[in-house]
């Protein structure tokens, strides 16, 4: 029987979020319990997570070893980069001092940890990912770091100083992908409820995928999303694709990598490593043992 007390389902409106979870909102996924959405921008949901607001929400992954007591990490709708990611970006021709002024999307984002540890003496100024790039084009800030779809598409005047992927790349030293963002679920939630959730929006991830073609023109037909039919299917290229259904054992590996690379420079107070904080899915097997 169905839970009659609805989940809420916390994401952010950028394309690939609202595509994985338009499978559900469709009709395509049965839930458990009735899903409540709100879409709101990353850091936003950053703090609510710290908060403690949502059943399951998106997260930087950055920041998911300083909410590890309170959220368990989920395997699916995950973003990670293979040789992209965020970027920095500036007006060309700009030569930047070593304390220049940029704009982030957020302070717990993945990319600003990252950046932070490239760039110690920048100045840092926090805004909402939509008003990056007018930030930069108006002078109010030196450059500033692109996430989303903004990363495909960016006014002609600008370029880019340095891909946070490359900053990754040096930071890993290894050949992983860039661990960007997950969904996490809270703790209270009863064990046997937490699986039947993780397993209903692994389910539309994979559903979402299966149907991209008519899932987009659907999405692009109701407005869902900011962008062209030309860029979404670029955009979901990179980040709602067959890697984005189940976290496999290189992504794990990649996420370890990032913990270990925030703990030992100071933004954690222990290394952890991901698969001991996720729901143990096996415990329904020996259940019914």
């Amino acid at each position: 029987m169905k839970r009659k007390t609805p989940v809420t389902i916390a994401h952010s409106p950028d394309a690939d979020d609202i595509f994985m979870y338009y499978a559900i909102r469709f009709g395509w996924v049965s839930t458990p319990a009735p899903f409540e959405n709100i879409a709101l921008d990353i850091e936003t949901l950053n703090e609510a997570a710290i908060a403690g607001t949502y059943d399951v929400t998106a997260i930087s992954f950055a920041l998911y070893p300083k909410i590890r007591d309170d959220f368990a990490l989920l395997r699916t709708a995950v973003s990670f980069g293979e040789g992209y990611g965020p970027k920095l970006i500036k007006p060309k021709g700009k030569k930047l001092r070593r304390n220049f002024k940029v704009a982030l999307s957020g302070k717990h984002t993945t990319n600003a940890m990252l950046f932070k540890i490239a760039y110690p003496d920048a100045r840092i100024v926090y805004k909402n990912f939509l008003d990056i790039e007018k930030a930069v084009l108006s002078g109010e800030v030196d450059a500033g770091v692109l996430i989303h779809e903004s990363i495909l598409d960016f006014d002609e005047s600008l370029e880019t100083e340095r891909e946070i992927w490359d900053i990754w790349r040096e930071l890993a030293g290894d050949d992983l992908p860039l661990p960007l963002g997950g969904m996490a679920l809270r703790r209270s939630l009863p064990l046997t409820h937490a699986i039947t959730i993780e397993d209903a929006l692994i389910k539309a991830v994979d559903v979402a995928n299966a149907h991209r073609g008519l899932l987009a023109k659907m999405l692009l037909e109701r407005n869902l999303v900011r962008i062209d039919a030309a860029t979404l299917d670029r955009y979901l290229d990179l980040y709602a694709n067959d890697k984005s259904v189940t976290m496999n054992e290189t992504q794990l590996k990649a996420l370890d990598t990032l913990f270990r690379i925030g703990y030992e420079n100071g933004f954690y107070e222990c290394p952890i490593e991901a698969d001991d904080f996720m729901i143990p899915k096996e415990y329904m097997e020996a259940r019914f043992e």
